[in-house]
């Protein structure tokens, strides 16, 4: 949107030409060019929102967008208390606006403005839970719920007590499990996993030090599937250079669950046991060779 030059409306205090606000520079600069874009009258917004509407205007999307972004601001500003950078809430607050637009309804008797905050409200909570700590703190309706109104519903900066979590657990719908366990990720620090390489403090600690882990390492499992993939292929073509009656001894022999015996393959051939050991046994040494050449 950047040099877009916008005409406002028909009327003559709107016809001057201006372009869109960027936020890609000095946050005050942009707030100050934001509040110098006069707000539009309900006549000028239907107006552009009839034209967005049947005619696909899209310089009347950009008209509506342009107007309603101090707005955006104000939402924003109202969650600065989650300490990131209020120019990245206001970004997202800004996508909001745009989804908004695109499905304001004209005929609908209210304000963009009013149909708009839900969804600057909706992208700038994505965006603050998916960036407040490296591990997202609410995933389920209700853990957002919990992580949007937690703080406004505590009294103090303290742990609460038990009588505070009830109290905040039926004024949500949830229970005081879903309530202190919020309390708990909210307070919590990100560290990292393993130490940093500046740390020298022998008293330091990270997770990696006290967290077992039953997987086994990604290096050795990769080897080992290696080394049976490469041992398959070798005892495959070594299979192959034996005749058939020697496949099938050793495959009864050792090749399934249930092994035939020296006197099962000797019924089979019509020869003794002493003969089906040595087919057996050559085989075998077949194998071995034919591997170690390999």
């Amino acid at each position: 949107m950047t040099n877009n030059t916008l005409v406002v409306g028909n009327t003559a205090a709107t016809s001057t030409a201006m372009t869109m606000p960027v936020l890609s520079g000095s946050l005050e600069s942009y707030i100050q060019s934001v509040r110098e874009i006069p707000v539009l009258k309900k006549s000028e917004e239907r107006e552009l929102a009839v034209k967005l509407r049947d005619n696909d205007d899209l310089e009347a999307a950009r008209q509506l967008i342009m107007h309603n972004l101090r707005f955006v601001i104000k939402v924003a500003r109202g969650y600065s208390g989650y300490g990131l950078p209020l120019a990245d809430l206001v970004q997202e607050g800004n996508v909001g606006l745009m989804k908004a637009v695109k499905r304001f309804d004209p005929t609908v008797n209210v304000r963009l403005v009013s149909f708009a905050v839900h969804w600057i409200r909706a992208e700038i909570h994505e965006f603050i839970l998916k960036n407040w700590k490296i591990v997202k703190v609410a995933t389920t309706k209700a853990q957002r719920k919990l992580f949007f109104n937690l703080r406004s519903k505590k009294k103090r900066l303290a742990w609460m007590n038990d009588a505070e979590v009830k109290d905040i657990a039926n004024d949500l719908g949830v229970t005081s499990k879903d309530v202190l366990e919020m309390e708990k990720r909210m307070s919590g620090q990100d560290i990292g996993f393993d130490l940093s390489t500046d740390d020298d403090d022998d008293s330091a600690y990270s997770p990696n030090q006290y967290l077992q882990s039953d997987v086994e390492d990604p290096s050795d499992a990769i080897e080992t599937a290696d080394w049976e993939s490469h041992t398959q292929v070798l005892f495959k073509n070594a299979m192959s250079t034996l005749d058939d009656r020697s496949k099938d001894i050793l495959a009864s022999r050792w090749l399934v669950e249930e092994k035939a015996t020296l006197q099962d393959l000797a019924a089979k051939y019509e020869v003794s046991a002493e003969r089906i050991r040595q087919i057996e046994s050559n085989a075998i040494e077949k194998l071995k060779s034919s591997v170690e050449a390999a």
